[in-house]
């Protein structure tokens, strides 16, 4: 019987999902504390989304064309060590955005194969892709709430060193996640350019388009908009962290979710979720209860919609098609999506302020929630719940 390498692919999430823990919510505080306006931040900060958009599919298809996924995911590993320790040595915007830029290209071209090679290990159990997917959230609880506790006491400078460790974890793992060999099924070797004809797929890339385009603002600049209302480094970790706990609560509980409710209606309810949350950042921070109840949000927002998109893209996408497919999926969603919602963001928050960027934010979630509803039909997903609603636990 195939064993399971759970530990070793729970780890390798643990510390890449740490990273963006330590990243996301506290970088942009340290490029303000270097004076770049609101615009250079998002300019900045969009560089991980703008090398989501082609990166993750180069290399996707070359680790296809090698059949050396691993390789890749390891090589990647090291050349984003490397790339983020730049960031010692530079100033200046030109400079910081090259950096950016570099770290961006390579970091962006592990976790589409990652997910690939967890799909290929787990076979006929999809469902357990939440149980080690989970550890990914713990990471980022980890970490973002340990780096906004340092970061009380320390300089800002000092996240440069808790982002490196977790890199240096990212890269260790990738040294011992094994290779797996690719799933096969009657449609493995559809040409991509077919599946990407189908109008479910554009329809739910669409909508993952918006759904990432909707969250660009708040992973640029929800730290900054709580900061602006007084809240603490700490309590702006903790409540970072509360949205994923519900995040790891949704991927403990997906399987059973999943039998119960379907993939259409979890992405229904996920981006009207989207919908209600960003309205209430837009104009409810001043209370504490209202963050705490949109974080909790999170849950739907990112763990059910990710955990049912990244179901439906690895049925349609089968075989070897499966690792452009989640490049695809990236690249589209939190690639070009998130570089809109960044890029957006940007403009809105220096021009306008936070709660119309917030509510724009609302409507991008709204867009996606009309296309899948419109286009997204049941039929079109129950074979994917079907073959995620067998859930054996991990070992």
């Amino acid at each position: 019987m195939h064993a399971l390498p759970y530990w070793r692919l729970s780890g390798y999430y643990f510390f890449y999902f740490a990273f963006i823990g330590a990243f996301s919510p506290y970088f942009g505080l340290y490029l303000q504390s270097l004076s770049f306006s609101a615009w250079d931040i998002g300019l900045l900060m969009s560089q991980m989304q703008l090398m989501r958009l082609f990166a993750p599919y180069l290399w996707g298809a070359l680790a296809d064309r090698l059949a050396q996924r691993v390789a890749v995911v390891r090589l990647a590993g090291l050349l984003s060590l490397l790339g983020f320790s730049t960031f010692f040595v530079v100033s200046g915007f030109g400079p910081m955005l090259m950096a950016m830029a570099l770290l961006a290209f390579f970091w962006s071209a592990a976790l589409p194969l990652v997910e690939t090679l967890t799909f290929d290990h787990l076979r006929a159990e999809p469902a357990r892709y939440s149980r080690i997917r989970l550890w990914g959230s713990i990471g980022f609880i980890t970490a973002v709430m340990g780096t906004g506790a340092l970061l009380d006491r320390v300089p800002l400078p000092g996240l440069l060193w808790v982002i490196v460790g977790t890199l240096g974890g990212i890269l260790v793992y990738a040294w011992v996640v094994p290779e797996a060999l690719p799933s096969e099924s009657a449609e493995a070797h559809l040409p991509v350019a077919t599946i990407i004809r189908q109008a479910r797929v554009r329809a739910l890339f669409t909508a993952c388009f918006a759904m990432s385009a909707a969250h660009g603002a708040l992973y640029v600049f929800y730290s900054i908009h709580l900061s602006d209302h007084h809240y603490s480094k700490f309590l702006v970790g903790c409540l970072w962290s509360l949205g994923v706990v519900a995040e790891i609560v949704v991927f403990f509980f997906m399987a059973g979710l999943l039998r119960r409710f379907g993939l259409r209606t979890l992405l229904l309810v996920s981006f009207a979720a989207a919908v209600l949350r960003f309205l209430l950042i837009a104009w409810g921070a001043d209370w504490l209860s209202v963050m705490i109840f949109a974080q909790l949000l999170h849950g739907l927002t990112f763990g059910a919609y990710h955990a049912a998109a990244i179901a439906a893209v690895n049925r349609w996408f089968p075989g070897h098609c499966q690792a452009r497919g989640q490049a695809l999926y990236s690249s589209l969603s939190f690639g070009a999506g998130g570089l809109v919602g960044s890029l957006l963001s940007g403009w809105t928050w220096g021009a306008w302020g936070a709660a119309p960027t917030y509510a724009i934010s609302s409507a991008f979630a709204l867009v996606g929630l009309v296309v899948v509803a419109a286009w997204v039909k049941k039929s079109d997903l129950d074979a994917c719940a079907g073959a995620d609603s067998v859930d054996r636990g991990v070992t």
